[in-house]
């Protein structure tokens, strides 16, 4: 008796163009993808390992897979993945997730890049990649993702991003290379709000916000309007103290003009104490749309970090993507798109309260669980 198809799967990614030609279509593409993604989820990082698994699971691939030749090689699994193109791929992706996954209205959707390191090709002249991914904090999965042109920057990237993102009620929060007035309306376009980091790349606009918390802080918000509240954390010999302060009075701005739907500034006062250590204090500066409500704010700037912690760093410890040496045409931009569908599967399946990278393993022994990863 045969297994259900894992239908979302199926339905989403049989709409990528086969790149093979006619003669070398031994094995059907959405049985490559499937095995793909299967592997990944279950601790597979490259080509021989996707063949691997696939020998080891072939009577249970077989109960929903076709598999007219068999499990496919590592050959083939390197020269399709080289060849699918990114961006098709991409979309399928993005539909997927659409159709699985119903955003939270009002979460902190977290908009950064990464690099994955050993992508870069020295023979071919090929750098390392850098993947611009949106994260939604609460949901925990990433929305979208989308590479960084090796001639330009994220600053083109993110743009691009978001057009492909539907975010509407969400907080989209962004490191200072963001902080641009193009990001900033195209994020009001998608009818969503923005919480943008504020660094000196911005010029007279940093120092004017700056030098305006300053005086305020110095005239203890006697002659302004303004909202705050303080955090207070600390485990083994750290403790932090944050103060967040957030103000409408912005007319004063020059530039207020030319950011849509700008509505506040605030800055955020972070004091760090580390037992037998002198206590260092820094202060972020930020331009949001949202109203001069501390607590949001706070909220929306502690969610950013999450894309660090729990997508980032995650990418880097359960599927050691800084180690992958998957270089060639496409290939990195695809695989680090197959990282993605398994870590949103993997993040979603809460039976098993323990970590991604003990869920892949968990998976890869037992298919039962793997089945329940699948299906979400």
């Amino acid at each position: 008796m045969k297994n259900q198809t894992p239908a979302t799967l199926v339905e989403h990614f049989s709409g990528i163009t086969d790149p093979r030609i006619d003669r070398t279509k031994r094995h059907k593409l959405i049985d490559i993808l499937v095995i793909a993604i299967c592997a990944t989820i279950c601790g597979a990082d490259g080509w021989e390992e996707f063949e691997l698994f696939g020998q080891a699971k072939q009577e249970w691939f077989k109960s929903f897979l076709e598999l007219p030749h068999g499990i496919p090689s590592d050959d083939t699994f390197r020269r399709v993945f080289c060849r699918i193109n990114p961006r098709q791929f991409q979309h399928c992706f993005l539909e997927w997730v659409r159709s699985v996954y119903q955003l939270t209205q009002g979460q902190v959707v977290a908009i950064d890049g990464k690099q994955a390191r050993r992508s870069y090709d020295r023979g071919a002249g090929k750098t390392a990649i850098n993947m611009v991914s949106a994260w939604a904090s609460q949901n925990g999965m990433v929305l979208g993702q989308v590479k960084v042109d090796t001639k330009s920057n994220e600053i083109t990237a993110i743009p691009e991003l978001l057009s492909l993102l539907e975010i509407a009620g969400c907080i989209v929060t962004i490191d200072a290379i963001g902080c641009q007035t193009e990001i900033a309306a195209r994020i009001v376009d998608k009818e969503a709000d923005y919480v943008l980091a504020l660094k000196a790349n911005q010029g007279t606009l940093y120092e004017d916000v700056v030098r305006y918390f300053a005086w305020a802080l110095a005239d203890k918000f006697k002659q302004t309007t303004y909202r705050s509240q303080q955090t207070t954390d600390g485990e083994h010999g750290r403790l932090e103290v944050r103060r967040y302060y957030v103000t409408d009075d912005i007319e004063w701005l020059s530039q207020k003009a030319a950011w849509r739907g700008l509505r506040s500034i605030a800055m955020v006062e972070s004091e760090r104490t580390i037992l037998g250590e002198a206590t260092s204090t820094e202060r972020r500066y930020y331009l949001s749309s949202l109203a001069a409500d501390a607590r949001q704010l706070g909220k929306a700037i502690r969610g950013h970090w999450s894309i660090e912690n729990s997508l980032h760093w995650v990418l880097d410890i359960a599927f050691r993507e800084d180690e992958s040496r998957i270089r060639k045409d496409h290939a990195p931009e695809n695989v680090a798109t197959l990282r993605h569908i398994a870590l949103n599967l993997l993040k979603q399946e809460k039976t098993a309260k323990v970590g991604v990278k003990a869920k892949r393993l968990k998976a890869g022994w037992d298919e039962s669980y793997l089945l329940k990863v699948l299906y979400g």
